[in-house]
């Protein structure tokens, strides 16, 4: 007889027990993230509008700030709706997801 047995959720631990404290975490997590936009915005637009920037320096960093948005927009606002929402559990395409969208642009980030 075969194996047939496959993983379809993910259990997700709680930050906190309390609705407080998990409001807490979510207004904490907005705000290390909208800071964390904010920065790698005000260098991507640094260095798209200086023409004194265009060099290999600047081009890393805004290679670097560019994968920084993009797995900040991957996972953050999941995590912070599975905080708020009180969800337990983690489809395993999203964790599939989140775990190639990082592989993927650490490789990026050593191949440039």
């Amino acid at each position: 007889m075969p194996n047939s047995s496959s993983i379809s959720h993910f259990l997700l631990l709680p930050l906190a027990d309390t609705w407080q404290l998990q409001l807490l975490h979510f207004c904490l997590f907005l705000g290390i993230s909208l800071a964390a936009l904010l920065g790698n915005g005000l260098i991507i637009s640094a260095v798209a509008c200086g023409h004194h920037l265009h060099t290999p320096m600047f081009f890393f960093l805004l290679n670097l700030a560019l994968t920084d948005l993009g797995s900040i927009l991957t996972t953050v606002p999941k995590a912070m709706h599975n905080s708020l929402w009180d969800t337990r559990t983690s489809p395993t395409q999203d964790v599939l997801h989140s775990s190639f969208s990082f592989s993927s642009s650490s490789q990026q980030n050593i191949a440039s």
